[in-house]
C-alpha cells in the first residue's frame, strides 16, 4: 500500500473497519473487497468482549496521536477541549478558586459523571483525576464514548468514556520537545476608551507572552528475544504566567453603565483600597447604615463611599497559571507462555502551579468591634461612628472593608504528587477461553499554600487599639498583636499587615486500590449459537473490589473555623457480559448482533464524623448492531447506568464561600418589589420606598456580584441513576471509496442527581415563586440584611449537597472522514459535529425545569451552542521530497455556534440581569494552520499557528460568568490569548 503520511496512518484495526469514525483526517478504511479479513482480537472501548474486528453499538470518536501533533497540545486536556461532546473544564487559563487540575466534563454533565480510563483500567482516584498525569508522548489513541458504561466499568461513566490507549511497546527511542508562544494584538478601541477615561493603565499594543516548553523522551526495548517488552519515559513541561492587565479586554473588570446593560464601564470591587465603613450601632445615628470611606488624598475624613472607589481587581489575576510538569514511569509485559502473560506499569507526576488573584482584603460583611476611643480615628470619623460616646471606651460594631493594594497579589502555590501502580497476568485457560486478573494502586497528594491572605480573625483583633504610655497598641496584646490604622486611605504599617496576614496549608490525600478479574470465552465450540449465524456466543464474566479513601489535613489558621474531612468508600461487584451473533450472511442481513451487560453492586461508606451506609446498584445495557449489506451498519444501544457519591459528596465538611451572586434587594439593585423581598427575609425598613419620598434600600449589595453559599458533604445522598439511548449508522459505501460517515442520536438522563441548588436559583426562585423550600434556603445577616459574609454568621444561602431533579440532554454527533485523491496529492478530511437538541435541569423534582440549550450565563453557565463542528483538512504535499517544500500542510476550522444571554429569557429559573450589549455571542471561527516536514534520520519538524487571525474572545460582565469565568470572558471555552505559535521535533530511532 502506499504510504501516504504519518498524518494518515491509521492506529488501530478497529479505526480501520471505520467503526471509530475517529477524528483524523485520513479516512479511517472500510475492508476492500477480496482483501484478506483480519484475525486480530481487539477489545474496544465499552466492553470486554474480545472478537476479530469487534465493532462498536455505541458512538464513539477517536482523536488519534498525529492529530494532536498538529493542534500544538502538550497536554491532553487541551485536545479533547476542542471536540464537541466535551465542554471545557478547570484548565490552565483557570486561576481564582483553581486547583490545579485538568478535568473533562462530557456532554456538559459535570467531570464528575464522565469515567477516565488509562487502558481500559481506571484512572486515578474518583476526586483526584487530572489529566495532566497523562503523558501525551505515549498516547496512541483517545476513545470518547458516549452513553453510560456503568455495566462494563462500573460508577462514574455516566456520560460516557474518556479512555486514554498508551503505547506499551518500543523497540527503540522516542524523542519529542516543543516550543510555543501566544501573540495578540490589542485593538479593541472601546474598551480600551473605557480604560483610559479611569486612568488606567492600558495593555500593551502588541504583545508575545505564555511561553511553553515541552520535552519528552520514552525508551523501550525487548526482552528474551521478544517475549517481553519494557518501555520507560520521561516528560517535563514549563509554562510562563500570563496576567489579565496583559490583554484589553480583560485589562478591568466589566459592569454595565446602565440599566439595560447596552454598554460597558469599569467596575470593580466594593471592597476598595481607600477603605470604607458601615456604622451598625444605634450611637451612629443618622450615619447608621451609611456607607462612608475613606477621602481618597488620605485625610482621616469620610465622605459618601460611591462606584467612583471601586477597586479593580482584574490586572493582577492570572490568565495563564504558571506550572511545571514532572512525568515519568514505564511500562513492563513479559509472556511466559500462552497461559501466562505478565503486565504492569509504574507511573508519577509532580505537577507545581501558582493561581495569581488581587491582593487580599479584610472584607466587607462581618460586624467588626471597634472602640470609640481608638487613637486612630479622627474627631469627626469618631463623631460620626459612636456619636455621644465617641471618645469613650464604649465598643461599637461597624463592617469594615480595606483592600491592601499596595501588599502583594494573594497566590495559591498548589503541588500535585501522583502515583499509579498496575500489575496482572493474563492468557488462554483452555482453547476458546482466557483470563485477565490484575490490581492498580493509586495514590494522589494534594498540597496547597494560600499566601497573602488576611486573617479576619488577627483583623478584628487588630482593629481595636488604644494608647497606652504614649504608644498606639492593640487593646487585646496577644499573638503579639500589631495594631492597624484603616481610617485613612494610607492604611496600615507594615508592622500592621505583617500581623493580619496569614498564610494556610492543606493537604489532602487520596487513594484507590481496585482488584478486578474476568474471563472471556466463546460458547460456539459448545454449540451456544444462533442457527443463522457463524459464530457462537461470547461471555465475559468477572468480580471487582474497590476502595477509595479520603484524607483533608487543614492547619492551626484553618482549623479555627472549618475541620479537616476524611471518608472511605468501598466496592465490591460482580459484572458480566454477552455478544450474541444471531445472523450472518443472509439476504439483507450482512450481520445481526445482540449485547448484553449487567453489573451488581454493594456500596459500603464511612467517615470518622458520621455512621456508615450500604447501598446496593444494579446497572445493565442491551445494544443491536445490524449490517444489511457491508456498506452499511445500524447500531443502538440502552443502558442503565449509575454513580455512586463520592467522598467529598458524602462527607466534605460545610462551610461559606464566595458564589456569584445578585441580590434583587438590595441598595443599587432593587428590583423586586417589598411584598418578593419580605418571602427572603427582608424587612420594610430594610428595603425602604418605592414611592416619594424614596427611600433606598439598607441592604449592602453584593460585591462585584459576588454573595456566600453555604456549601458541604450530605452523608444520606444516594446514587444517581441514568438512562441512555444512542442509535445511529455507519455509512462506508463502495460506491465511494475512502469515504466513512456516521451519525448517531444520543438522549442521556440523569434522576436524582448529586448538586446543590445554586444561590442566585434560591433567591430568584423565592422572589418569583414564594416556595417555603428555596426561601428556606436565604439566610441574611441578622444586621444588616447582606448575602454575603466571612463566616455563617453573616449572610448566605444554604447551597450543600442533596439529591435533586433530573439532568437531561439529548443530540446528535455526525463524523466524517474522506480521502480525496488528485493529481496533486491527497488530501484528507476529517469532520465531527454536534447538534444539541437539549440540555435540561430540574431543580428539584416537581418544581419546575430549565433548558440551557444554546444560552450561557447566569444559572446557565458557560455557553451551550446548539451547534459545534471540527473540520480538519490535510494536503499531502507531492513535491516533499524537496528540502524546502513541508510533507504536508493541515488546515483546521473550529465552529463554536452562537448563544444568547440566559438572564434576558422569562423562564422563572434564568431570568435575571438583563443586557443588549451581552444579549448574544455569535458565533465564533477559528482557523488553525499546521505543516510537518520529513527530515533524513527520522526526524519530524512540525510548525503551526492556532487562531490564526487572532480573534478575540467575547468580552462579558463580570457579574455572569458563573462557572468558568475568568477575566470577562470563558477562556476554557474560547482562545483567550490570542494566536499560538508552535514549532516541534519528533524524533524515532
Amino acid at each position: 500500500m502506499k504510504k501516504l503520511t504519518t498524518r494518515s496512518l491509521i492506529m488501530s484495526s478497529v479505526a480501520a473497519s471505520a467503526i471509530f469514525s475517529g477524528w483524523v483526517a485520513a479516512p479511517a478504511m472500510a475492508q476492500a473487497d477480496g482483501a484478506s479479513t483480519a484475525v486480530e482480537e481487539v477489545v474496544v472501548t465499552g466492553t470486554r468482549i474480545r472478537r476479530p474486528n469487534l465493532k462498536s453499538a455505541s458512538p464513539i470518536t477517536t482523536v488519534d496521536a498525529a492529530e494532536v501533533k498538529l493542534q500544538g497540545s502538550t497536554g491532553v486536556d487541551s485536545y479533547l477541549a476542542k471536540l464537541p461532546q466535551i465542554e471545557a473544564g478547570n484548565n490552565e487559563n483557570q486561576s481564582n478558586n483553581s486547583d490545579g487540575t485538568a478535568g473533562v466534563n462530557l456532554r456538559s454533565l459535570g467531570g464528575n459523571r464522565a469515567l477516565v480510563l488509562i487502558d481500559g483500567q481506571r484512572f486515578l482516584p474518583s476526586l483526584g483525576v487530572d489529566l495532566n498525569f497523562v503523558p501525551s508522548v505515549l498516547v496512541e489513541r483517545t476513545d470518547v464514548l458516549t452513553g453510560g458504561a456503568s455495566s462494563v466499568y462500573g460508577s462514574d461513566a455516566m456520560s460516557g468514556v474518556v479512555n486514554f490507549i498508551m503505547k506499551k511497546r518500543l523497540d527503540g527511542v522516542i524523542v519529542d520537545a516543543q516550543y510555543s508562544i501566544y501573540n495578540h494584538k490589542n485593538d479593541n478601541d472601546y474598551l480600551r476608551g473605557i480604560q483610559a477615561a479611569r486612568g488606567f493603565k492600558l495593555a500593551d499594543k502588541n504583545v508575545w507572552d505564555g511561553k511553553k516548553y515541552d520535552f519528552n523522551i520514552a525508551a523501550g526495548g525487548r526482552i528474551n528475544e521478544g517475549k517481553g517488552n519494557i518501555l520507560g519515559y520521561f516528560g517535563y513541561r514549563k509554562m510562563e504566567a500570563v496576567r489579565q492587565d496583559a490583554r484589553d479586554y480583560s485589562n478591568c473588570a466589566l459592569n454595565f453603565a446602565d440599566d439595560k446593560g447596552s454598554s460597558f464601564a469599569c467596575g470593580g470591587s466594593g471592597n476598595h483600597a481607600y477603605g470604607w465603613f458601615r456604622p451598625l450601632d444605634d450611637l451612629a445615628g443618622v450615619n447608621k447604615n451609611q456607607n462612608w470611606a475613606n477621602a481618597k488624598d488620605g485625610s482621616k475624613t469620610w465622605v459618601p463611599n460611591d462606584s467612583s472607589f471601586a477597586y479593580n481587581y482584574a490586572p493582577d489575576n492570572y490568565t495563564l497559571r504558571n506550572s511545571e510538569r514532572y512525568q515519568a514511569g514505564g511500562f513492563l509485559n513479559y509472556t511466559f507462555n500462552p497461559h501466562a502473560e505478565a503486565y504492569g506499569s509504574f507511573m508519577f507526576m509532580d505537577d507545581h502551579s501558582i493561581s495569581q488573584v488581587a491582593p487580599s482584603a479584610i472584607w466587607s460583611g462581618r460586624a467588626f468591634d471597634i472602640n470609640c476611643n481608638n487613637p486612630f480615628l479622627s474627631t469627626s470619623q469618631a463623631s460620626m461612628l459612636c456619636g455621644s460616646a465617641a471618645g469613650s471606651s464604649t465598643t461599637v460594631k461597624s463592617w469594615v472593608s480595606f483592600r491592601a493594594a499596595t501588599g502583594e497579589p494573594r497566590r495559591n502555590d498548589m503541588r500535585h504528587t501522583n502515583y499509579r501502580f498496575t500489575a496482572g497476568l493474563k492468557g488462554e485457560i483452555i482453547d476458546g477461553w482466557r483470563y485477565d486478573a490484575n490490581y492498580m494502586h493509586a495514590i494522589t497528594v494534594g498540597q496547597f499554600n494560600y499566601q497573602n491572605d488576611i486573617n479576619q480573625d488577627k483583623a478584628a483583633q487588630a482593629l481595636q487599639a488604644v494608647l497606652v504610655n504614649g504608644q498606639v497598641v492593640c487593646k487585646d496584646s496577644s499573638n503579639n498583636c500589631k495594631p492597624i490604622d484603616v481610617f485613612s486611605a494610607k492604611g496600615p504599617s507594615s508592622e500592621g499587615y505583617a500581623f493580619i496576614y496569614a498564610p494556610t496549608f492543606t493537604r489532602n490525600e487520596q487513594t484507590i486500590d481496585v482488584y478486578n478479574a474476568y474471563v472471556s470465552g466463546d460458547l460456539g465450540q459448545y454449540g451456544v449459537k444462533s442457527p443463522w449465524a457463524n459464530d457462537g456466543v461470547a461471555v465475559v464474566a468477572g468480580l471487582e473490589h474497590r476502595t477509595e479513601t479520603l484524607d483533608v489535613k487543614l492547619d492551626e489558621t484553618q482549623l479555627s473555623y472549618a475541620t479537616n474531612a476524611d471518608g472511605k468508600v468501598s466496592v465490591d461487584e460482580w459484572f458480566t457480559e454477552f455478544d450474541i451473533p444471531v445472523v450472518a450472511d443472509k439476504p439483507l442481513i450482512h450481520s445481526l448482533n445482540l449485547a448484553l451487560g449487567y453489573r451488581k453492586s454493594t456500596y459500603n461508606t464511612s467517615s470518622s464524623t458520621s455512621v456508615g451506609s450500604e447501598k446496593k446498584t444494579e446497572t445493565s445495557k442491551f445494544e443491536v448492531r445490524y449490517a444489511p449489506t457491508t456498506d452499511i451498519l445500524l447500531r443502538a444501544s440502552y443502558n442503565q447506568a449509575m454513580r455512586a457519591a463520592n467522598i467529598t459528596e458524602l462527607f466534605a465538611a460545610q462551610g461559606v464561600g464566595n458564589v456569584a451572586l445578585i441580590d434583587p434587594c438590595s441598595e443599587n439593585n432593587r428590583v423586586a418589589s417589598l411584598e418578593q423581598c419580605q418571602r427572603t427575609g427582608v424587612t420594610a425598613a430594610q428595603y425602604g420606598t418605592t414611592t416619594p419620598p424614596i427611600k433606598r434600600s439598607t441592604i449592602p449589595d453584593t460585591p462585584a456580584d459576588v454573595g456566600t453559599a453555604l456549601g458541604g458533604g450530605n452523608p444520606d445522598l444516594s446514587p444517581e441513576r441514568a438512562k441512555t439511548t444512542t442509535f445511529g449508522f455507519v455509512l462506508t459505501p463502495r460506491f465511494v471509496s475512502n469515504l466513512v460517515l456516521s451519525v448517531d442520536y444520543y438522549k442521556i438522563r440523569i434522576e436524582d442527581y448529586i448538586g446543590s441548588v445554586p444561590a442566585q436559583t434560591a433567591v430568584s426562585q423565592c422572589i418569583e415563586t414564594g416556595s417555603a423550600f428555596y426561601c428556606g434556603l436565604i439566610h441574611r445577616d441578622p444586621i444588616t440584611g447582606a448575602l454575603y459574609g466571612s463566616d455563617k454568621k453573616g449572610g448566605y444561602v444554604i447551597s450543600t449537597n442533596v439529591n435533586t431533579g433530573y439532568l437531561e440532554t439529548k443530540g446528535i454527533d455526525i463524523t466524517a472522514n474522506y480521502r480525496l485523491a488528485t493529481g496533486y496529492g491527497d488530501v484528507n478530511f476529517g469532520f465531527v459535529g454536534t447538534l444539541l437538541n437539549a440540555l435540561e435541569t430540574e431543580v428539584l423534582p416537581g418544581l419546575g425545569s430549565y433548558d440551557c440549550k444554546g444560552l450561557y450565563g447566569g444559572t446557565c453557565g458557560q455557553p451551550s451552542p446548539k451547534w459545534r463542528h471540527n473540520l480538519r483538512a490535510t494536503w499531502t504535499v507531492p513535491w516533499a521530497d524537496r528540502f524546502y517544500v513541508p510533507t504536508s500542510v493541515s488546515l483546521n476550522w473550529r465552529h463554536f455556534g452562537g448563544t444568547e444571554l440566559a438572564t434576558n429569557t422569562n423562564d422563572q429559573y434564568l431570568t435575571g440581569t438583563k443586557s443588549t450589549i451581552n444579549a448574544r455571542i455569535g458565533n465564533y471561527d477559528y482557523i488553525d494552520l499546521a505543516v510537518t516536514k520529513d527530515l533524513p534520520h527520522g526526524l519530524v519538524l512540525r510548525a503551526g499557528i492556532n487562531n490564526l487571525f487572532d480573534k478575540d474572545p467575547p468580552a462579558i460582565m463580570s457579574g455572569l460568568l458563573v462557572e468558568n469565568g475568568n477575566g470577562n470572558t470563558f477562556p476554557s471555552t474560547y482562545d483567550p490569548l490570542g494566536r499560538m505559535l508552535f514549532v516541534g521535533l519528533s524524533a524515532k530511532f
